[in-house]
């Protein structure tokens, strides 16, 4: 009992004491992030099964729910598994150079363009043809920014199995199809905050950088 009461002890002492990234994704972003994301699966959840797609339905829907208990008390759960995965594998050495950082938010900032591009559409027929010309530029992006981030989370646990599962449901579910269809402002706010979390990275990780 006293070695369990000591683990966790030193584990929030960690944590607390950890970087910039991990306490601004736990705190700051932690619930837009959550709720972005859950009200764009759940939309998308909707999309497909008017349309009858009802197994790429279920997928969304349980992503969802996963994320729904994630807005709760889940974030316990959340925060230690996610905490616990970034002390042990990532706290303590160098995972992003500069140049793997910039080429996320290149990345970032041409969906974003992308994203800025689209909302600025109101007619239904043209935010259609805009989404049929512009869909596999778009997956293209999303497919280097994931290749990017795996190459962040490079180590097995919470974080790598995240990104893979967002990974495989966009390359080859269409769930980034489906976000552009309902429209580009939770999928723009939720890129944002990513964009955010990365910027306040690179930010705490300048000083022990050599240039």
């Amino acid at each position: 009992m006293a070695a369990t009461t000591t683990k966790s002890f030193l584990f929030l002492s960690l944590l607390v004491l950890s970087s910039t990234l991990t306490h601004s994704f736990l705190l700051s972003n932690y619930h837009t992030l959550f709720s972005l994301s859950h009200s764009l699966t759940s939309r998308v959840a909707t999309l497909r099964s008017a349309r009858g797609d009802y197994e790429g339905a279920a997928r969304a829907r349980k992503l969802a729910i996963n994320l729904e208990r994630g807005l709760g008390v889940g974030f316990y759960k959340f925060a230690w598994n996610v905490g616990w995965d970034y002390m042990k594998n990532y706290a303590w050495r160098d995972t992003m150079s500069f140049g793997t950082l910039g080429g996320l938010l290149s990345d970032l900032n041409e969906l974003l363009g992308s994203l800025s591009e689209l909302n600025r559409i109101n007619s239904d027929a043209e935010r259609v043809a805009w989404v049929s010309r512009n869909y596999k530029n778009a997956l293209r992006v999303s497919k280097s920014l994931f290749s990017r981030l795996l190459k962040v989370f490079r180590q097995s646990g919470a974080l790598r199995e995240l990104v893979e599962t967002l990974q495989k449901e966009v390359m080859e579910g269409g769930l980034l199809k489906d976000c552009l269809e309902l429209g580009s402002d939770d999928l723009k706010g939720l890129l944002q905050v990513f964009k955010d979390i990365a910027l306040q990275y690179a930010s705490s990780a300048a000083p022990k950088t050599d240039l």
